[in-house]
Order: C-alpha cells, then structure tokens, then sequence
C-alpha cells in the first residue's frame, strides 16, 4: 500500500487541472455557469424552482417559488385533500389536479401494492440487515426487479406501473429495513407490522414505525406535507438527473431508481437535513437553549471560521443553490413545526431553531455580503426528530417522496427525449509520444 500512495501522491500532480482552465475553454464546472446558475440541460413540463430573475441580464434574486405542474407549492399545500401526498404524485404523474373519485381510484390501486411481495421479507431482508439503510435500500430496489414479470420491459406504460408499485412498498420497505438493522444490528428486539390499506402513506410510515402504532393529526399531516414538499424540485437536482441519464441508456426502471437512491445519499443532496440536526444539537450543548443572541453568535462565527463542529465553515441549513430570498418549502415546513411543538411541549427547541435562522443569515450578509435564505433541511430534520422518527430514516423518508419525481421525469424524458444523455468533456492533458518498457522511468522515480 506504500507503493500505490505513492503513485496515487504523484498522479495529483500529472492530472491537476487548474480552475483557470475552465475559464479558458468555456466550460461549465459542475454543469453550472459562472454566476451560479445551472447550465440548462432539458425541457419540461413537470416542475419549476424559481429562486431569481434576470433583468437586463443580471441575475436579480427573488421570493422563492417551488411549481408543480403550474401549482404553487404553497397553494397545493394550503388546500391539499387528506391524501395530500398522494393528490401531488397524482398531479405530478398525469398533469392535472384530480377529482375526489380519480384520488380515490389511485388511492386504490396504490394500496393493493402496498405489501411485499410473497416471500421478499423473509429472503431478502431479514437474514440480511445492514449498517446503512440507504445501501440496502439501493440492494432491496433492484431485488424487487426479480420478482417483476416484465422487469425489462422499458415502455412508458409498464414503467409507470412499475413506479407506482415502488412507490407504494417504500413504506413497508424502509420501515422494516429499519426494525431489522435495530434488532441485528442494535440488538433490539424485532416487530414487524403490515401496512394498512385505508391508510394514506404518511400514515402508513408512522403506523408500521411506532410499536403501538398511535399518531396524532397533526403528526400526520405534517409528515404528508414533508412528503409533498420534497416529491420534486425540477428535473436539474442531482438524483433525478441520475435517473434520467440512466434511463436514457435504455436501462429498467430498477437500476434507475437505484442509482438515484445512491445519490439521494450524499450529505449535499438528501442527507443535508441530518446534518442540520446534528449541528444544532452540537450547538446547543455548547452554549444551551438559553443562551443570549451574543453567545449565538459567537458560535456560528466560530463555524464559518471552521473552528466548531465539523470544521466545514458551513452554517447547514442557510442557503441555497437556487432560492435566494426564501425557500418555499422552508416557509411551509416552520409553520407545521411550529403547530408540532405545541402539541410536543418543544417550543423552547422550536425558538431556538428560529433564532439560528435569523441570525445565521444576519452573519452570511456581514461576514459573506450575501443574501441567504433558510432552506428546507433546517426544518425538515427537526420536524422528523418531533415526529420520532429515527435519524437512520431521514433520507430513506427522502426517497419515498423523491421517487415519484424521479418516475414522472423518467417518463417525459422517455416519451418526448429519447435519446442517450451524454455531455462532452474537454481534453486539456498533453498529448505524448509512446515510451517502450525499458526506456521509462523506474518506480523509484515515483516513490520520492
């Protein structure tokens, strides 16, 4: 392993490739242009995020707006039918607000598909647990592509019968990922409950989580407003573009899916509100709920100076890639946190969270000179800690509303694209003329 350092220690050398470059050549670093803005790589009509505007060729930020299929994310919310979530999947699936009658008839037919497959739980799951939720989750999904009769089949029309069966077992999937991971795992002892087919899907989650399996109203609404406020935001956010491109190669529905789960993983994507938590906590143990706004101050500048937590200089949960003045789904998401924290006795949690928000973004505009807004994550994830929902589930709960947005692109794309999804790089290595075996460098030239 002192050798392969070595070279791994030379090669960062040979394949630098300096910011200057991309400048040069006019290429966009990370699919995103100078100012920020992501570079523009599709058509669609499914759904829109609004962070800015241009006036006069200058990027001008604005109220954030989060646009499903023409609706306002806020608007949907405000007058959302008990199904909530499932009113959104049908909206975003099919392109029009449904009727009482069509969301019960989807309602329906989601809820035939609502258990595993005869035999799944037995051998794929519980003589299997795992670590991470989320690697399994990706193993679970393309082990359901075996007990699928068509699973190859890669038309518009079985696709979306496919997605709508995923969509349908996440619950009782991540749920009893979740019991067997405590019980191997945390040695923990192990329930295992059956989803409830008059049951929504947010109730549903908290049904098969909790042993007793009681919710409140609110818990329940608040967490299928979470699943409705994170089923889409456009088809440019990392995971769904995962989707899409693989499907564009032709591959089944499975591996897409799959492959968008693994980048729903990463901490900059859908493991953002898991972050958040962990930073507030460590925050609070450091200066306590009752500390003055001079004391929280001092600790977010000791983070932007990347001495506090986990030495990132990141303030998680202010900012965005695209809201500037404010995050819709931040907005919506502190009102029903701060209904939950009546009802949980957590209002001092609640203030808390509040003035880290204000002054968080007070220290980006004097320390940074920019404007930015609370985003999703910071209420999310206090929201699922309310809800008791195990922090291993905060992004698997991401994939179960996520997914309906990866199906819907997946499907548009499929119909209306077609084509394989490839974007070119620029070469700027040396070009170099063949060197025999004998004639090159030694491994000791490398090992220095």
């Amino acid at each position: 392993m002192h050798t392969v350092e070595a070279y791994f220690q030379q090669s960062l050398k040979e394949n630098q490739i300096d910011n200057e470059l991309y400048r040069c050549y006019n290429v966009k670093k990370g699919l995103r242009n100078e100012d920020g803005t992501g570079v523009r790589i599709g058509l669609t009509r499914i759904a829109d995020v609004v962070g800015y505007t241009y006036d006069h060729s200058i990027k001008t930020p604005c109220e954030g707006k989060l646009i499903y299929r023409g609706y306002e994310i806020k608007d949907l919310v405000k007058h959302k039918a008990h199904r909530g979530f499932e009113e959104v999947c049908f909206l975003l699936l099919f392109g029009w607000l449904p009727t009482q009658q069509q969301l019960d008839n989807f309602h329906a037919v989601l809820a035939a598909s609502y258990e595993l497959p005869s035999h799944f739980m037995e051998t794929n799951i519980l003589l299997t647990p795992s670590s991470h939720l989320m690697n399994r989750l990706q193993q679970m999904v393309l082990a359901l592509f075996d007990y699928d009769a068509t699973p190859e089949d890669t038309s518009a029309q079985n696709i979306l019968r496919q997605g709508l069966e995923l969509i349908a077992r996440m619950p009782a999937l991540i749920t009893s990922l979740y019991q067997v991971k405590q019980h191997h795992v945390d040695r923990r002892s192990l329930t295992i409950h059956y989803p409830k087919e008059e049951l929504s899907i947010a109730e549903n989650i908290l049904y098969l989580l909790r042993e007793d399996h009681h919710y409140t109203e609110v818990e329940a609404q608040t967490l299928d407003v979470l699943l409705m406020l994170h089923a889409d935001h456009g088809g440019g956010n990392n995971s769904t573009f995962t989707n899409v491109v693989v499907a564009s190669t032709g591959s089944d529905l499975y591996s897409t899916i799959s492959a968008s789960i693994g980048s729903l993983k990463g901490p900059l994507h859908g493991g953002a509100n898991l972050r958040v938590v962990e930073m507030m906590q460590a925050i609070e143990k450091e200066i306590s709920l009752d500390a003055s706004d001079e004391q929280m101050r001092a600790v977010l500048c000791k983070i932007l100076q990347r001495d506090f937590y986990d030495h990132s200089g990141l303030l998680y949960g202010i900012g965005h890639a695209i809201y500037t003045l404010s995050d819709p789904r931040a907005e919506i998401i502190r009102s029903y946190c701060e209904q939950l924290a009546k009802e949980k006795g957590k209002e001092n949690i609640f203030a808390f969270y509040l003035r880290y928000e204000r002054i968080a973004k007070q220290l980006m505009k004097e320390i940074k000179g920019i404007d930015a807004c609370a985003n999703v994550d910071l209420y999310s994830g206090f929201a699922y800690t309310m809800l008791n929902i195990p922090r291993d589930l905060y992004t698997p709960l991401f994939v179960c509303s996520r997914l309906v947005g990866w199906l819907a692109h997946n499907i548009e794309n499929k119909l209306y694209d077609g084509r394989i999804m490839r974007p070119a790089t620029r070469y700027v290595g040396d070009l170099r003329t063949y060197v025999e075996m004998e004639d090159r460098k030694n491994e000791d030239d490398y090992c220095i």
